[in-house]
């Protein structure tokens, strides 16, 4: 696998690879779906969510609702199987932007990374790191990476042994020891994260 054989120049990326499964990116269709999912289990346990999410699929004949289907289901509805008053507006969001604009999966392929992240982030409630969590597991963008992200802050703060007291000289550090990774970023952080839950 190229992206192994490319991370494993960094020695220190290379100790944590070798102790993990290989993985492997895969696209999903439905971006406005997938980013409904996301906004679902924001702050929740993959648990928790995971109810939630089955909760709000079965408010419909399909497992994949369009975007039309999800804008009928009032939001007094979406909040009596769990939903925040601010989740059920943000699905809502998410939907109608997604209508108004005409954007299709087709579309957001043909888009660079930095495209789809100041296209999608207009939405009220979708910030960049959702959608950075789109381009690696719906959209299968091998190149990214989630600087803002807790997870990946701490593991590379253990792992390069660096001072985390300053968050802005954390991630300029942090950009610069992932420029190494270039093209496959995203594996990094997957790796990164895979290291930090074990």
């Amino acid at each position: 696998m190229q992206h192994i054989q490319h991370l494993s120049k960094d020695k220190k990326l290379k100790k944590i690879l070798e102790k993990q499964i290989p993985f492997i990116l895969e696209k999903r269709k439905k971006v406005y779906l997938q980013l409904c999912a996301s906004i679902i289990s924001q702050q929740l346990s993959t648990k928790v969510a995971k109810v939630i999410y089955a909760r709000f699929l079965n408010l419909f004949k399909t497992k994949s609702p369009s975007a039309k289907n999800i804008l009928t289901v009032p939001p007094e509805t979406l909040r009596s199987i769990g939903f925040s008053n601010a989740k059920a507006s943000y699905v809502h969001n998410v939907c109608q932007f997604f209508i108004d604009n005409k954007i299709t999966d087709a579309r957001l392929d043909k888009m660079s990374n930095e495209e789809i992240i100041d296209l999608l982030t207009q939405i009220k409630g979708v910030g960049k790191w959702t959608v950075e969590m789109i381009l690696m597991f719906t959209l299968g963008r091998e190149d990214v990476f989630a600087v803002d992200d807790l997870g990946i802050q701490q593991s590379i703060t253990k792992l390069y042994k660096l001072d985390s007291s300053d968050k802005k000289i954390l991630k300029e550090n942090m950009l610069s020891i992932s420029a190494k990774w270039s093209p496959y970023r995203t594996y990094a952080c997957r790796y990164l994260w895979g290291w930090k839950d074990s």
